[in-house]
């Protein structure tokens, strides 16, 4: 679990899962790193990476073998302010810039720590929203299956870019960018897991762009766009994150502002959401969430209520229903084993 040290979260914490019933319990945690947002695993699950999201930017490696987690080396500046998101691929770590603008590639050491910055693609234009819009706003950098291209996603922008990073080398280059609604401020991705589809949700305006990828040409064709709010829903409402389900059946994005999860049926390829159910989040301002390998449970990192909540997902309906929590302070972000 990850949290914002500055308002008083305790870092990166480790818990064991109940298996049977889903519950956590925290055995770790460690405010060796300042505001450590986001966090991704490498595949071996060894490893815990995590932003610094601060004004100078860095990464961090935790080695997670153990009860508590243990910094790797020293964090390595990402060049950029306000890194936000990252992930793991082919022995790189990139992250996401929100406050500059750009995505940053940085080879993994052998003892698993980040190198320096071997790539960097800095993001172009804006918005129109001038408060949100003015300049880029990189949320989100997401490898897309396979592991040939990479897709960033900018707030500020509107836009989608896919990106392809030398294994080698680690330079990074973009080779697409794709448009979206002006206005709709792409926050997060994720895929199909057939990898046709992408589904992109939006910040600004609370909706999910569904795309089709095509992992070939490395295209992304936007086809279709759906509330992830009830209609008539009061006062504004701010999505975070999304999690498609394993089996390709649901898609799940937490809401703040309407503090809730919605619940969206996907058709037969995947095509077509249609929102059928919103459910409280457990908490306040719902800034992540993540669904367990089997689809068969939630867990929603509730920032401002400074919690992480599981729920139990329908297997017939994929609607959630509370389980059970645990205090997490000022709570940003979950990662599972």
């Amino acid at each position: 679990m990850g949290s914002f040290t500055s308002a008083g979260g305790y870092g990166v914490t480790a818990a064991d899962v109940d298996a049977r019933t889903g519950a956590l319990t925290p055995t770790g945690s460690t405010a060796a790193v300042a505001d450590p947002s986001f966090l991704a695993l490498r595949p071996d699950a060894a490893v815990l990476y995590a932003v610094s999201e601060t004004d100078d930017g860095a990464v961090a490696a935790f080695d997670v073998t153990g009860p508590a987690p243990r910094l790797v080396g020293a964090p390595e500046p990402v060049r950029g302010s306000a890194p936000t998101h990252l992930a793991y691929t082919v022995g790189h770590v990139v992250a996401a810039h929100y406050g500059s603008g750009a995505v940053s590639a940085q080879p993994v050491r052998a003892d698993g720590a980040p190198g320096p910055v071997t790539g960097l693609v800095r993001h172009r234009g804006g918005g129109p929203d001038p408060d949100r819009q003015a300049a880029p706003h990189a949320h989100q950098v997401r490898p897309a299956p396979g592991g040939r291209f990479l897709l960033t996603v900018d707030l500020g922008t509107d836009s989608v870019r896919v990106c392809a990073l030398d294994a080698g080398t680690g330079a990074l280059t973009v080779r697409a960018e794709t448009a979206l609604r002006p206005g709709s401020g792409p926050r997060h991705l994720a895929f199909h897991p057939s990898g046709g589809h992408v589904y992109v949700l939006g910040e600004l305006a609370p909706t999910l762009t569904v795309c089709r990828w095509d992992g070939r040409a490395g295209t992304l064709e936007p086809v279709a766009e759906v509330p992830v709010r009830p209609a008539g829903a009061a006062g504004p409402g701010y999505p975070s994150a999304l999690a498609v389900s394993p089996d390709g059946r649901f898609v799940w994005a937490a809401v703040r502002g309407d503090d809730t999860i919605a619940v969206l049926e996907l058709d037969g390829d995947g095509e077509l959401p249609r929102l059928v159910a919103a459910v409280p989040s457990g908490g306040r301002w719902p800034r992540d969430l993540a669904a367990d390998p089997e689809g068969r449970r939630l867990y929603v990192a509730n920032e401002r209520s400074g919690d992480v909540t599981w729920f139990d997902v329908d297997p017939v309906t994929g609607v959630p229903s509370r389980a059970g929590a645990v205090a997490a302070p000022a709570a940003s972000c979950v990662v599972l084993a």
